[in-house]
């Protein structure tokens, strides 16, 4: 590791590697793009809730010999829709709703794979296994996050708007329900294309955190985006480089850099950075 070339071409030598940096680089370009939507409407708990709530799915997919895929994006809809039900027809608050539904679906996924005999591959859905992924992986990865970054930028603008204000949204016309439906069901996808590289503990953190640093760092929603995946790629690539050299989990490298980027935005992002706010308040009284 102690040439910088080195680190960066060494693992490039491995067809292992190949894959998954390119699985990297895709899983990180549609998070990116998703976290920002979900940092805007206020939706991080709900990306909680799906992740957890795909594993049912998955093992009833493959009880049943279904590609894992779509089981795992029935179980995260199903997720969005009974939620909204029961908040709409309880008095009970929506993240409360959120927590029971979540925990009950991935209390319920725990106890059906006890009962599964299985590969290794379906305990890999809780933790991830990015070195581990297959061309059919990369091939399906690149298809869901290809066809979620698409229609993501071909209605940003409604988007952007319904996570704003969905009281505007919905005066001036807008197919509010559509909208709000039509992007949980792009957050199912894109969990369900990221779940095999990083699996159902760490995908939450990718559909947060770059969102939430780039919000730290600009006022702009195109800034934003830009931002987001910045963070979120560079995170993914370099996270999965580090793993390869210190033989380490690949996920947790990826959201503990992550992390580290949104403590920097936190301490130094300009003009709302706690050090630069200090810093500059110190200045004014002196």
């Amino acid at each position: 590791m102690g040439d910088p070339l080195s680190f960066l071409t060494a693992p490039l030598a491995f067809e292992f590697m190949q894959r998954a940096l390119l699985a990297a680089v895709l899983i990180g370009a549609v998070c990116s793009v998703l976290s920002c939507y979900l940092v805007l409407r206020g939706w991080s708990l709900m990306g909680d809730a799906i992740s957890h709530a795909v594993l049912p799915g998955i093992v009833l997919a493959y009880v049943t010999g279904l590609p894992l895929a779509v089981g795992a994006f029935a179980a995260g809809l199903s997720c969005a829709v009974l939620t909204g039900y029961l908040k709409t027809n309880s008095r009970v608050k929506e993240d409360t709703v959120m927590g029971i539904v979540f925990s009950g679906m991935f209390g319920l996924g725990l106890v059906l794979m006890t009962k599964v005999e299985t590969d290794q591959h379906l305990v890999h859905i809780l933790f991830g296994n990015m070195l581990g992924v297959t061309w059919r992986d990369v091939a399906e990865i690149a298809l869901i996050s290809g066809s979620v970054l698409m229609i993501v930028l071909a209605k940003r603008r409604d988007l952007v708007l319904y996570c704003f204000d969905p009281q505007h949204a919905r005066a001036i016309g807008l197919p509010v329900g559509l909208l709000h439906y039509g992007l949980l069901a792009l957050l199912s996808l894109t969990i369900v294309a990221s779940i095999k590289a990083v699996g159902v503990i760490l995908v939450v953190a990718m559909l947060v955190t770059p969102g939430a640093t780039a919000f730290l760092l600009t006022r702009r929603f195109e800034n934003m985006l830009a931002l987001s995946a910045a963070v979120s790629i560079g995170s993914c690539v370099l996270g999965t480089l580090i793993s390869f050299h210190i033989d380490g989990a690949t996920g947790p490298c990826i959201v503990l850099i992550q992390s580290a980027a949104f403590v920097l935005a936190f301490l130094f992002a300009p003009g709302s950075g706690v050090l630069r706010t200090r810093s500059g308040n110190e200045t004014g009284n002196a």
